[in-house]
């Protein structure tokens, strides 16, 4: 849990049947019966998590600090060894320590029931309002929540992936650059890639591995309609969905021309992007976070003479509303995906990202329908209303280069000491064209090359 979302939590104006809030209360048997009835509660009202926060005032949900302990030990076992012996089926729940305004807060984070209820010593528990209740005392509330259970609704987490040979060399990678080294034996347990209470890998498993067969497209049309003729289609997918957005964002900060705006021109002339480079990113991530998963299909880019469309699969997630849309309350479709991307700080649930797309486009520029939502960034021209032939050309050259000079890369990043004469032959391409690559590559600080000139290897700097 992130500190944002925290304090929307403890902002609320009253406590939910999913969320629990303590100051230094603390006995351990209560602690696990909390755990049932949050659960189960969460389950009830279609919420992936249910929280207790310690640290809070109970009547006015003011930040005071806590000096809750959820390492304490008694009778010679921790707390949290004693609430996994007593809970079934097993959940992951976590412990968590935050700071806000200066003083400690302690959240618990509780996953939602899936399957059957979750029960503590033989007991389940839900919430009635504010009261942690058993759930046998309530045949009409348990046999509603049996029936939520059983007609689970499917998410990617609990759905299987097409595929179960994954690896995730790739994931690895990815979370180095950021300085976040995963744990071999738990990242898959810790990322909730495991369909809940088994082994089988489920659908955001099967995003994040090396190979998904996920195709991410970005299309270039030659006018303003679908109807018109396609310019090119490219190809960033078929790999970790994090590698994908990246091409994505570095293919459309290809297209974003810097225009010369010499209007009224006294000493220098003003440069103009084609568009809002943040806006564009902030549609980007949105539509690929917030996406509709479940059938594979991944948000639709599309290029046109004048805007770009990004398109995501499914509306509004977790019973959001326009207007808590448009005022930036971040509910993440699936959480798990959310939490990776803030684990790698490619994203932030503060919710800004919509209010920097209406600040800029305005509410316009969003259409939402019952099954996608669609953003529109409009260009800035400065002087011609669409793209032209050379521009799209242009761009087409820029695209193609940074290709050769990605796969150059990608090349040597396997065997450091490949040789002109290998690139010349895996990649197709002149010696010429190698060297010139190689050239802005080194000058660029992406590569140096280390040793002798015939002995030496690649080195990758970033």
């Amino acid at each position: 849990m992130d500190k944002n979302y925290a304090k929307e939590l403890i902002s609320m104006k009253s406590e939910r049947e999913w969320i629990e809030l303590k100051e230094n209360w603390y006995n351990r048997t209560e602690i696990g019966e909390y755990i049932s009835a949050l659960s189960n509660s969460a389950a009830l009202y279609k919420m992936s998590y249910a929280y207790m926060i310690w640290g809070v005032s109970d009547d006015k949900h003011q930040v005071v600090g806590t000096t809750f302990d959820y390492d304490k030990e008694e009778k010679g076992e921790s707390l949290k060894h004693f609430l996994s012996r007593n809970l079934t089926p097993s959940i992951n729940y976590t412990f968590q320590e935050l700071t806000i305004d200066g003083k400690r807060i302690v959240c618990l984070t509780i996953p939602s029931a899936k399957i059957v209820p979750t029960e503590f010593n033989k007991e389940r528990f839900i919430r009635i309002g504010s009261s942690k209740e058993q759930l046998r005392k309530y045949p009409q509330i348990e046999a509603e929540l049996w029936t939520k259970l059983n007609n689970l609704e499917k998410t990617i987490i609990n759905t299987e992936s097409p595929k179960q040979n994954l690896s995730f060399n790739k994931l690895f990678v990815y979370y180095a650059s950021k300085n976040i080294i995963l744990n071999e034996k738990s990242f898959k347990d810790n990322l909730s890639f495991y369909v809940p209470n088994t082994k089988i890998y489920n659908i955001l498993a099967f995003l994040m591995a090396d190979e998904n067969n996920i195709p991410v497209r970005v299309s270039v049309f030659k006018g303003t309609k679908k109807s018109d003729n396609l310019y090119s289609v490219k190809e960033f997918g078929n790999q970790c969905l994090l590698y994908a957005i990246d091409k994505v964002l570095e293919y459309c900060d290809v297209i974003n021309i810097i225009q010369a705006d010499e209007t009224n021109r006294l000493v220098e002339r003003n440069d103009v992007p084609l568009f809002d480079t943040k806006s564009l990113r902030e549609a980007v991530l949105n539509a690929f976070i917030h996406n509709e998963w479940l059938e594979l299909n991944a948000p639709m880019i599309s290029v046109f003479s004048d805007r770009i469309d990004i398109l995501s699969y499914g509306s509004l997630p977790n019973g959001q509303t326009i207007e808590g849309f448009y005022e930036g309350k971040s509910k993440p479709r699936c959480i798990e995906l959310a939490n990776i991307f803030l684990q790698l700080r490619i994203s932030e649930r503060s919710g800004r990202g919509v209010n920097k797309i209406v600040d800029t486009y305005g509410k316009d520029a969003f259409d939402i329908e019952k099954d996608f939502i669609k953003v529109t960034i409009e260009y800035n021209r400065v002087l011609a209303h669409h793209m032209s032939a050379s521009e799209q050309e242009t761009i087409e050259k820029v695209s193609k280069s940074k290709k050769h000079m990605d796969d150059i890369v990608s090349e040597m990043r396997n065997n450091p000491n490949i040789t002109t004469l290998e690139l010349m032959s895996i990649l197709g391409l002149k010696k010429t064209s190698i060297q010139k690559y190689i050239g802005m590559l080194k000058e660029d600080g992406v590569i140096e090359h280390v040793g002798a000139t015939k002995k030496g290897y690649w080195k990758i700097l970033v």
